[in-house]
């Protein structure tokens, strides 16, 4: 899916992993490339790191080795083999493996990389009827720190303990009416199984499970509203009434999308799952250095709606925020439903 690129003479595929590596080759740091970890143990390629951490947890904790996974079985590291067959070798070469992690130990690797991690055993989760691995730290239930720091909006201190705040409300802490407005549906986001936030709309085998994302909504709030599966809907919210994404240049996206009822969700509240809705990745034509690259409709389908998040009435240019974290509420802005 990337660039393939050649760092410490090894070919990897363009990332995060293969940028820094390249950083280290080129102002010679330390900690990287020959004998990094060790004689003879390198740090070339992103498995040179990632494999030895996989094995210290296949290994455990105890010196003696004691608490090691079991190896793989043959028909295991057969499975795991060849459903990697399809890679080229920049990306996954056995001989390789086996030579960063050891022959002996590559299939204790493979017995946690199948798995997901290494987990205990339900029977060990508790002793004499309470849970076996215990916090054992202290809980802080009056926060020192919280009540000796001052609200920069406001002058006034923090509160230092579990405490009942009223929402929605602005920076100040004043609470908005946007409710009682008629704007009468709490809107929050959610990932999709099949998706991501926003890197998936080009997957097309992951598009063919879920090609397009909805409006959720109770079917209570539906019956309401009027509203029906496959009726289309534009979210407008008290800052967003328009219920348009302004793309800047003229252009604007407007908040469409269709409604799909479900029992999954609190009457009262309307979600959209996020991975969708797109302008940009290909959902849109583009030219670049005077040739035209064509928009892909199957990238453009669904809603995203995070356009018609509150902003703060307060700060005027950003959205509602945490008072105390300060960063940004997802699930507070109150909107409304007008059929198209």
């Amino acid at each position: 899916m990337t660039d393939t690129v050649t760092v410490y003479g090894e070919k990897m595929p363009l990332s995060t992993e293969s940028l820094v590596l390249g950083i280290g080759e080129k102002m010679k740091l330390p900690g990287f490339g020959e004998n990094a970890f060790g004689p003879g143990l390198h740090l070339k390629r992103d498995e040179d790191m990632y494999l030895r951490m996989v094995a210290d947890i296949a290994f455990g904790d105890r010196p003696d080795g004691s608490e090691k996974v079991p190896a793989a079985s043959a028909d295991e590291m057969k499975i795991f083999e060849q459903a990697r067959r399809h890679l080229p070798q920049s990306v996954y070469d056995l001989n390789r493996w086996k030579t960063v992690v050891g022959p002996e130990w590559l299939p204790h690797v493979v017995y946690v990389l199948n798995r997901g991690g290494r987990f205990q055993e339900y029977e060990k989760a508790y002793k004499d009827g309470q849970m076996a691995n215990k916090y054992g730290q202290m809980v802080g239930i009056y926060m020192e720190k919280q009540v000796t720091t001052k609200n920069s909006m406001t002058g006034n201190p923090y509160v230092g303990h579990a405490h009942f705040m009223d929402s929605p409300a602005d920076c100040l802490g004043n609470k908005l009416d946007d409710e009682a407005k008629g704007f009468d549906l709490t809107l929050i986001t959610y990932r999709h199984i099949a998706q991501c936030k926003s890197r998936t709309s080009g997957n097309y085998w992951l598009q063919a499970l879920y090609p397009e994302n909805f409006i959720d909504i109770s079917p209570t709030d539906a019956k309401r509203l009027g509203l029906r599966d496959g009726d289309r809907v534009k979210v407008i919210s008290p800052t967003n009434e328009e219920g348009v994404w302004d793309l800047g240049l003229g252009r604007r996206k407007p908040m469409v999308g269709k409604v799909k009822t479900t029992q999954g969700i609190r009457p009262g509240v309307v979600a959209f799952s996020l991975g969708h809705g797109h302008w940009a990745y290909g959902a849109g034509e583009v030219v670049i250095d005077g040739a035209t690259v064509p928009a892909d409709s199957r990238r453009a389908t669904g809603i995203h709606a995070n356009a018609a998040m509150r902003v703060d009435p307060v700060l005027k240019n950003t959205g509602l925020v945490d008072l105390v974290g300060g960063s940004a509420v997802f699930y507070q802005s109150q909107v409304r439903l007008v059929r198209i």
